[in-house]
């Protein structure tokens, strides 16, 4: 056992409206027909896209692999159901651009008939990097959001000596509660999965963070972990944005990750429980990543609730499932309200980074005007980084990037607690976001003017190269010319030497 920080640091946050009722106290639905096609995207995690494997017309089987990950930092994606390839092709992202990516479809035949599926004997005795290796095959990816390949971050682990496993339930985000419905019904798989972590980074002792909104998932997991004392539950306060990972890591532990370093500077790993569960199916079952429970809710849905349903899916299908009322429906999210993405289209596939999607009515998005600043320093106060957000925008309204920089606009996480609580109603996160964007404009036209200077000066060595072999070689045959006459020269005097 070990014991938490006494007095943990909780900087920022808000107290936003929840709208979790509608969906916790009811029980996941996992009987989510089949769609007749799904739709998955070879990129559903950070780092380089999956590659296909399959051909049109080709038969697949339920997790069966369908791209191969190319590189460390990449993931496989697998076949949610059986059925044929019905076309490799671009389709549009669940993305605010829904700019097309390569996409497999697959023909489902109703027949969900399983490929062969690797189960060992006793997974807790399977050495730490067939561990990583079997969840890495598996195309597990962190399902907080980040979607980073979970193997990658195992081996990292083991690699810089971690002491503690962080496992982040916040949930923090109004409208979602899949994750805590996750370990309502299926602690003791999750507490699995975290032990297997454990092993395959060789981390000794593990601790889980739960918002005290979420008695019931507290008490099924503190239920489910009891037996090993290496495992521990904590309550964490409910206050957003307690699931982004340095806020839960500074409050159970009192630790600061350094503004530039990552978690595992300081010994820790951070994965999220969705994530846990994930490599319980993929260890202990053998089975990939090929589904992901998802809240559909928003005042636009008639029947809210939590649903598995396959990767691939369209989001259009899910909502349908839930009696979606489309005239109510004024704006489609991913995610949460606060951090999600908005869509323009509901033809898109669920995807391994999807934990929620919601049907917003106008009420939900109401946006009273904008007003002057009254200098109250609410958005101080309520900033988790602690930074100046009022500050920061007026240098980017002014055209001021570097300026905004140097306040700390690379350290935003975009969470909208600043306008969430702003009385003027101006929407900070947006000019953060506008800049952060112009930032990476930016530094992609530095990257081209590189990349195009260094083509015009390998050319321009390329000519001089050539020029100077041109002029060599010019040289050479020339020398040969004077050779060859020289030579001719003394052939011509030869004989009249011979002669005298």
């Amino acid at each position: 056992m070990f014991a938490l920080f006494e007095n943990p640091r909780l900087r920022g946050g808000i107290h936003a409206e929840e709208h979790k009722s509608d969906t916790s106290p009811l029980s996941i639905v996992t009987n989510f027909p089949t769609p007749k096609k799904l739709y998955i995207p070879v990129q559903q995690h950070v780092g380089k896209p999956a590659e296909p494997v399959v051909k049109v017309g080709e038969k697949v089987l339920k997790g069966q692999l369908l791209a191969y990950s190319q590189g460390t930092i990449s993931a496989p994606v697998h076949a949610p159901t059986s059925g044929v390839i019905a076309d490799v092709k671009d389709f549009p992202a669940p993305h605010p651009s829904a700019l097309p990516i390569r996409t497999v479809v697959i023909e489902s035949d109703g027949k969900e008939q399983w490929a062969d599926l690797i189960v060992p004997e006793d997974p807790f005795q399977l050495e730490p990097e067939e561990i990583c290796q079997r969840v890495g095959a598996a195309g597990v990816v962190g399902l907080g959001g980040a979607v980073f390949p979970s193997a990658v971050k195992l081996s990292l682990g083991r690699k810089n000596k971690i002491h503690t496993l962080l496992i982040n339930a916040g949930e923090c985000e109004p409208y979602l509660t899949c994750d805590d419905r996750l370990m309502q019904e299926r602690a003791e798989q999750i507490v699995a999965g975290i032990r297997l972590m454990l092993r395959g980074m060789d981390a000794p002792k593990a601790l889980v963070g739960i918002e005290d909104n979420k008695p019931e998932a507290f008490t099924a997991m503190q239920v489910a972990s009891q037996s090993f004392s290496n495992i521990v539950v904590a309550q964490v306060p409910t206050r957003y944005p307690m699931g982004w990972d340095r806020q839960m890591l500074r409050y159970l532990t009192g630790q600061e990750i350094p503004a530039d370093g990552r978690a595992t500077d300081i010994g820790v790993v951070v994965h999220n429980v969705a994530t846990a569960f994930a490599v319980y199916q993929a260890i202990c079952l053998g089975q990939p990543l090929i589904s992901r429970v998802v809240t559909v809710s928003g005042a636009a849905v008639a029947k809210p609730r939590n649903v598995e349903v396959p990767i691939g899916t369209l989001m259009s299908e899910v909502l349908g499932f839930c009696g979606l009322e489309k005239s109510k429906m004024a704006r489609l999210v991913m995610g949460g309200p606060m951090m999600g993405d908005a869509l323009p289209i509901a033809e898109v596939p669920v995807v391994k980074a999807c934990n929620g999607i919601l049907a917003l009515s106008a009420a939900d998005i109401d946006e009273p005007p904008v007003q002057p600043c009254i200098r109250c320093s609410s958005c101080v106060t309520a900033c988790p980084v602690g930074l100046l957000p009022l500050e920061m925008a007026s240098r980017i309204k002014a055209n001021q990037l570097d300026s905004a920089v140097d306040l700390g606009l690379k350290d935003c996480i975009s969470c909208g607690s600043c306008s969430y609580v702003c009385p003027s109603n101006i929407p900070l996160v947006h000019y953060f976001k506008f800049a952060s964007g112009e930032l990476v404009k930016r530094q992609q036209a530095e990257h081209k003017a590189e990349q195009t200077k260094r083509l015009v000066e390998d050319r321009n060595n390329r000519m001089e190269r050539a020029r100077l072999e041109a002029e060599a070689e010019a040289q050479r045959a020339q020398e040969a010319r004077v050779a060859r006459l020289a030579a001719a020269q003394q052939a011509q005097s030869a004989p009249a030497e011979e002669t005298v």
